[in-house]
């Protein structure tokens, strides 16, 4: 096979996944159910209406949505606003599995086409930190995304003084490949 003949399949794979929605409505480890964010779900929350996850059957955290959620919202209406539906590519809910309450959330900014990179965040409501639930979903979201053969690399960064993150991440093989003032960037290659 040829160098362009392999950037032809290459290219037909990313445009398959550009509009292919994701095949499967949630993902679930042992203690937590991680289910995407819909547009609508975004934008009832910013106008603080919670009748869809209700409908779901899911309850609101002690303190979810906080304020990090809040301004995170239209982020994922845009990256939801690139594709017709999710493709796991996005955001997701965090929930506890045993009482449905929404303690956080995770996902991904997209996917970047050109580079075959995904880049990670999350957040867990202050109530439920330290308690493996930031490791549990974002293992589980890494090993779905690891399973897609266009992605390449997994890139994250926190702030330098967040401990909880900087140590999660080691803990999950991502290689710190920067540091600013600020910033800590880090790296998980797809093998």
């Amino acid at each position: 096979m040829t160098d362009g003949e392999s950037n032809n399949i290459m290219q037909q794979i990313i445009e398959t996944l550009k509009t292919q929605s994701l095949q499967i409505d949630r993902l679930i480890t042992e203690r937590l159910i991680l289910i995407p964010f819909t547009i609508q779900i975004c934008t009832n929350l910013i106008n603080d209406d919670f009748s869809d996850l209700l409908k779901m059957g899911l309850k609101k955290g002690k303190s979810w949505p906080d304020k990090d959620v809040i301004e995170t919202l239209p982020k994922i209406i845009n990256n939801l606003s690139q594709v017709e539906s999710p493709t796991g590519f996005e955001s997701w809910m965090i929930i506890k599995n045993d009482t449905l309450e929404i303690i956080g959330d995770l996902g991904f900014k997209g996917f970047n086409h050109e580079d075959g990179n995904i880049d990670i965040g999350y957040g867990i409501i202050k109530e439920e930190r330290r308690k493996g639930y930031a490791e549990e979903a974002t293992t589980k979201l890494i090993k779905w995304a690891s399973s897609k053969e266009i992605v390449k690399e997994i890139t994250a960064r926190c702030s330098i003084d967040n401990i909880s993150s900087i140590n999660l991440l080691k803990k999950l093989n991502f290689t710190e490949v920067k540091k600013d003032n600020e910033m800590v960037y880090w790296s998980l290659q797809n093998k």
